[in-house]
């Protein structure tokens, strides 16, 4: 087996990034945060306008740092795609095709290069259906609230915890029911449920299960 690829999917605030970062390091896998992808070109389309989205390629270039910052167009946005207002539209402009297509081609092509772990939404459905391993992880709407509460707090921003878990329960709802390559746990991945779960305990998890699944030492 020449390259290895490992899909982590589920909603917003599972703890998808945090972990697949740490399983990445611990493999010694590229770690790709398919979900900053599409809160650059969220950013891109706020600036710009819908506009560009019909001839995206030749509008949006993405780049990972070796820190994992993101870099749109060669400017790093690493801070800016965290903002309120990229999270409050990425859902709307992920669903759109042209940006899909773009940017699952461009996923695909990285793990033809490199063994990878991959999070986001449909890595194990659509962007990598035949991944060596998938998981799907999942919290309650309340913890995965109140997640996300300490990270804004940590960026200066100060937001009610019930409107973030009511963004939350929206995107959730957005994703689920897109019609292009919607958010649902693929049939051979394995459900882990983070909510009870220290982030040492989700790592180990996965590794272990990379370990059976692929005998990796």
């Amino acid at each position: 087996m020449s390259h290895i690829s490992i899909a982590i999917d589920g909603p917003a605030a599972a703890g998808k990034s945090t972990i697949a970062k740490r399983v990445a390091k611990k493999l010694e896998f590229l770690y790709i945060d398919t979900g900053a992808m599409y809160r650059a070109v969220t950013l891109y389309v706020l600036e710009h306008g819908d506009d560009i989205i019909k001839d995206i390629a030749s509008h949006v270039h993405i780049t990972f740092g070796i820190n994992d910052e993101v870099y749109l167009n060669d400017k790093d946005v690493s801070s800016e795609i965290r903002s309120p207002e990229v999270t409050n539209n990425v859902s709307r402009v992920s669903a759109i095709g042209e940006v899909r297509t773009y940017l699952v081609d461009m996923q695909r092509e990285i793990s033809r290069t490199s063994s990878v772990v991959m999070d986001g939404r449909d890595i194990g459905t659509t962007v990598l259906p035949d991944a060596d391993v998938k998981i799907f992880m999942q919290a309650s709407p309340a913890v995965r609230a109140e997640r996300r509460l300490l990270e804004e707090t940590a960026r200066g921003n100060n937001i009610d915890i019930a409107a973030l878990t009511a963004e939350i329960i929206r995107r959730d709802e957005i994703d689920s029911t897109r019609e292009i390559s919607p958010l649902v746990q693929a049939e051979d991945a394995t459900l882990l449920d983070t909510s009870h779960l220290s982030i040492d305990e989700a790592e180990q998890k996965i590794i272990q299960l990379v370990e059976d699944k692929l005998e990796v030492q």
